[in-house]
């Protein structure tokens, strides 16, 4: 979801929930936490094996990439030495030919970049699901209403300490398997 969307449903609950405050059976209207679901990922025990697990994925994607631009280099630093002895059609083949290799090389590298961001997708988003589990599971225990995302990005400014529930999230994550 876009910032600005994530923003608009958050605040729209906000208000919708600051509304409900009114009708509320329980005192003191609107019971509200704040979580921040980065702290959550590098801080469990999950998120860490899961942000391990990506690293060694992009490392060895990369190190794929690496080894193909090593020979691009090598092939491109033979054809500088060899250019002068070569006649001006075998230059032009090999010239051709380093052409080819490079936009391929291009190709790959576009491809493999594509499939990283695609895993850190897969990661995040499968991480997000069971922070939001376990944060639903936390605020039942502690009564709360709503809760809202803190951390870069996130539509919250200013929170009390008091009322972030991470910790807690945290706590609770750790214990799951």
């Amino acid at each position: 979801m876009r910032p600005s969307v994530r923003m608009t449903v958050v605040l729209l609950g906000f208000v919708a929930a600051c509304g409900c405050a009114a009708t509320s059976p329980k005192p003191g209207g609107v019971r509200i936490g704040v979580l921040e679901p980065q702290k959550v990922f590098s801080e469990t025990t999950s998120g860490k094996k899961a942000q391990e697990s990506l690293n060694s994925f992009i490392k060895n994607r990369y190190a794929l990439i690496e080894l193909e631009e090593k020979d691009l280099k090598r092939m491109e630093e033979d054809l500088i030495k060899q250019a002068s002895v070569m006649s001006a059609n075998a230059r032009k083949e090999r010239e051709d030919l380093f052409r080819r290799r490079a936009m391929e090389f291009q190709q790959k590298a576009n491809e493999l970049n594509k499939e990283v961001q695609e895993k850190q997708k897969e990661v995040l988003e499968g991480f997000r699901s069971k922070i939001e589990k376990v944060t639903e599971k936390v605020a039942q225990q502690l009564g709360l209403q709503l809760i809202l995302e803190k951390g870069r990005g996130a539509p919250t400014i200013y929170t009390d300490p008091a009322m972030d529930i991470t910790p807690k999230v945290i706590e609770e994550f750790n214990k799951t398997p």
